[in-house]
């Protein structure tokens, strides 16, 4: 950890000797050889809670109370457009996708009441000394984090996290084990969630959106942080967290839809906000006035010394030209150092000439190509994967809207606002106005252009989970469900038509279709959806059984013959109460 404050930006450690032994192992024993492995060769097999916890205290001990999850390693974020954020970065996003994941984890537990956990020593030691430290701190939930308070957290967590680290890396995984009540690991998710939902509470903007990345003032014996730029992948983040309310949902909805997100020529949102760059002449800038009070830039400037800083013909400074960071300039200040002229004055200024470096160029807030190109997620850019992560995410606030009840006129506006994302997104555009053929998946539509990069982007991924949830297709209890209440009455037929698929034995089969009815596939079982007054479901088995059931559910039975794909149902006819339709 100690390291890591030191530089930021190099904190990973490759061990060449591990890899070539790993490389033996595989050709010895097969992939296996790249699993732990103890002492009598065995592979250590270890529980789901385990693996759940050490992914959790990972995240967990980097956490940077009000200011998001540290971002030390040299690894992108989701977005690696950010990646050079890496270091000095703390990632809002990480921190809203854990509250997610503590909350389903949550809910298991509540459900469970079977016997305790077993976890691995080292890592029972890690959950200890992290709930320890999030309990010490606990007050300050309520009155908030000052700089010092969070740099004490940091110290603490990154203490722990260290012995942890060291014990895995120098001795090896402990063959030791302990039990964990589920009561404890109940108590130590609450507690956790009370600090991410802080944090995410502390990171909401005064327009009602949210910060996404922050930046981390490191001060002796304290940590700032700064807010970046409007970024759309927060305000995603948030709105799939579940910690907003569905009112608070829709309001954030209705906020991005008139920000500076927002890209009207496309009917979409961009990753940031475009803005103007400032050109060559505008950048390395040091006014006189900055530097009127330095000894060591007047005796430099005196002497014609042009290592640290260049005066023009109109009296503007410029740093040197082939500085390109904070450890070029402090290089050539270790080296003025050393010469008895400048010793002393670069002694009483070296923090000084760092500070102006920085005020000058910035360089805390530097993003990476997010903030300097026009393209590949860049200024101006939308990133249809993202906007698709936004549409999953308006979704998922509508379906939590619906099953709590929430107001009708709630419901309806974010419906409304989950279609005005929808229509944004590809096939509901031209080919004109999408640049592409719009059924054809996307990376990003710069400004000023049509789509560009195609191919099969994480787009897709989210445009299907859309489909279903548009669809009402759902598995609860092991049982297939139906309500499509987020379903258009324009997709249904207004003629007769006919669907043809495949069925479970490869056969092409083909099923009649009324005006008022749609229908699909799920398990190569044909489901038809009917517009009608009554609220039921027909099951046509294949040995030519009808089955009236009125529900919207088929039951646990019925349900494992589809997901098996067994045959044994031929079709399932599900009606659709037009005033659930809009």
């Amino acid at each position: 950890y100690a390291e890591m404050l030191g530089n930021w930006y190099d904190t990973i450690a490759f061990d060449w000797e591990v890899e070539k032994a790993v490389a033996t192992a595989v050709t010895q024993v097969g992939t296996d050889g790249r699993l732990l492995r103890n002492s009598a060769g065995h592979v250590i097999h270890v529980t789901m809670v385990e693996k759940l916890l050490v992914l959790l205290l990972a995240k967990l001990s980097n956490l940077v109370p009000e200011g998001g999850i540290w971002m030390n390693t040299q690894r992108p974020e989701w977005n690696d457009a950010n990646n050079a954020l890496v270091g000095k970065g703390l990632s809002v996003v990480t921190a809203a996708y854990l509250r997610r994941f503590i909350a389903f984890w949550q809910k298991l537990l509540a459900a469970y009441d079977g016997a305790d956990f077993v976890v691995n020593t080292a890592v029972a030691t890690l959950f200890g000394d992290v709930q320890t430290i999030f309990t010490h701190f606990q007050d300050r939930l309520d009155r908030g984090f000052s700089d010092p308070d969070r740099r004490a957290v940091m110290d603490a967590l990154g203490t722990a996290v260290t012995a942890y680290r060291a014990t895995l890396y120098q001795t090896g995984l402990p063959q030791t084990t302990q039990p964990l009540a589920a009561a404890d690991l109940a108590d130590f998710l609450t507690l956790a969630q009370r600090y991410i939902e802080h944090t995410l509470r502390v990171n909401r903007r005064p327009d009602g959106l949210a910060h996404t990345y922050n930046i981390l003032r490191l001060d002796p014996e304290a940590a700032g942080v700064e807010p970046l730029y409007l970024m759309l992948e927060g305000q995603v983040a948030l709105l799939s967290s579940g910690l907003l309310a569905p009112a608070a949902a829709l309001a954030l909805l209705q906020s991005l839809r008139h920000s500076d997100l927002y890209r009207a020529d496309q009917q979409s949102y961009m990753l940031y906000p475009n803005r103007r760059l400032p050109g060559f002449r505008q950048k390395n800038n040091v006014t006189p006035g900055q530097v009127a009070q330095s000894a060591l830039v007047r005796a430099l400037q005196a002497a014609g010394d042009k290592r640290l800083l260049v005066a023009d013909e109109a009296g503007m400074f410029h740093f040197n030209g082939r500085f390109r960071n904070a450890s070029d300039v402090t290089a050539v200040l270790h080296t003025m150092r050393q010469e008895p002229e400048l010793a002393e004055l670069v002694a009483e200024e070296h923090d000084f000439i760092l500070a102006l470096f920085e005020t000058t160029f910035n360089h805390r807030a530097f993003t990476g190509r997010s903030g300097t190109f026009f393209a590949y997620e860049g200024l101006g850019s939308i990133y249809w994967h993202m906007v698709a992560k936004l549409l999953l995410a308006a979704q998922e606030c509508y379906q939590q809207a619906v099953r709590e009840g929430a107001d009708t006129a709630v419901t309806t506006a974010l419906a409304a606002a989950y279609y005005d994302i929808r229509a944004g997104i590809g096939f509901n555009k031209t080919p004109e106005g999408y640049g592409a053929f719009p059924t054809d998946p996307y990376s990003h539509t710069p400004l000023g252009s049509g789509a560009r990069q195609p191919g099969m982007t994480g787009q897709v991924k989210e445009e299907i989970l859309t489909r279903w949830g548009e669809l009402g297709v759902m598995v609860q209890g092991g049982q297939l469900c139906f309500a499509p209440t987020l379903l258009q009455t324009q997709e249904f037929l207004r003629d007769s038509s006919v669907f043809s698929y495949i069925d479970q034995k490869g056969c092409a089969q083909t099923v009649a279709l009324p005006p008022g009815s749609l229908a699909f596939t799920f398990c190569q079982t044909p489901i038809v959806y009917t517009l009608g007054d009554e609220r039921q479901i027909e099951v046509m088995w294949a040995d030519g059984r009808r089955q009236i059931i009125r529900s919207h559910c088929l039951d646990q039975a019925t349900s494992q013959h589809i997901f098996d794909r067994s045959g044994a149902v031929s079709l399932v006819r599900v009606w659709v109460g037009v005033e659930g339709k809009r």
